[in-house]
């Protein structure tokens, strides 16, 4: 099917802003154009694309299957022109990190400094979003890189990864609301209290369900959060029994402590992953490396 790229392209630029007067202004083109070019687009696939009303615009379920092949596409030939604009120097470009809160905050930030300080012409753009998201990112070409926790049931077996550092797991809770510092209590004893843990979305969730699992016990947590800084908060005022990974607890906390355990959780590891089979940059090359 012989379809003109720059339908496409129309294509894109309105299905992400779902506005055919923003299309028109980012492509500097009419809005009469990118109607016409949308149409066209349709006439030639044999398919609707958007429905359109007087107050909205929105993609039909077969417009929303071509953006999901569009995009990694037009992602793809942004960073080849990215990387042509560099000329294989560290003198300018972009540089896409994906990566969680909780990484981005307790082991990122000295990198980035280092980074930007050693390269200023390089622009930086961190992707923000859980460890699982960010896998999702890197398939759809949107970040160069990401650093992610491991295991990730994400992680596809053809993307290329580096460990960089590893880590373990703790309860932690707070002093005045628990009397269970020094005690050595079983993950069955857990149980008889509220538990504070990420939510579903991460590898945290999976890898604590499966402990779980593993020991025949049913994990029901008494909240769900999306951040670890919040689980710390709440376990200091005594909601509960916060499950964090112990970078993220400050060192001789007054509040808190880590709970003891019968049964050893096993370590887990940071990790860096790329698609090595697309171009990867230079500078996305020299900031893996100073990982």
């Amino acid at each position: 099917m012989d379809i003109n790229y720059e339908l496409y392209k129309v294509f894109y630029h309105v299905a992400i802003s779902l506005s055919f007067s923003e299309a028109s202004k980012h492509l500097f083109i009419s809005q009469s154009a990118v109607s016409q070019s949308i149409k066209v687009l349709e006439k030639k696939l044999n398919q609707p694309l958007f429905i359109r009303s007087t107050k909205k615009v929105q993609l039909t379920p077969e417009g929303e299957i071509l953006l999901r092949h569009i995009e990694p596409a037009m992602n793809l030939i942004r960073k080849g022109e990215n990387q042509l604009l560099e000329a294989h120097t560290l003198n300018g470009g972009q540089l896409r990190i994906g990566a969680s809160d909780t990484i981005c905050r307790y082991y990122l930030i000295p990198y980035l400094k280092r980074f930007h300080q050693e390269y200023p012409g390089i622009h930086i753009k961190v992707i923000n979003q859980t460890s699982i998201a960010c896998a999702k990112f890197l398939e759809n070409g949107q970040a160069d890189f990401i650093i992610t926790n491991y295991p990730n049931s994400a992680l596809s077996g053809t993307l290329s990864t580096r460990v960089i550092n590893e880590f373990h797991d703790v309860f932690t809770a707070s002093r005045q609301a628990f009397d269970l510092e020094g005690k050595m209590l079983s993950l069955a004893d857990l149980l008889k209290y509220p538990i504070l843990m990420l939510d579903r979305k991460s590898t945290t969730s999976e890898f604590l369900h499966q402990v779980f699992q593993k020991n025949q016990l049913d994990l029901v947590p008494e909240i769900e959060l999306s951040s670890n800084d919040l689980l710390i908060d709440l376990a200091r005022i005594g909601l509960g029994v916060a499950f964090v990974p112990d970078f993220c607890i400050p060192d001789q906390d007054k509040d808190l402590f880590i709970l003891k355990l019968k049964e050893e959780l096993p370590a887990r590891q940071m990790m860096v992953a790329y698609n090595d089979t697309l171009p990867v940059s230079q500078a996305a090359r020299q900031f893996m490396d100073m990982l």
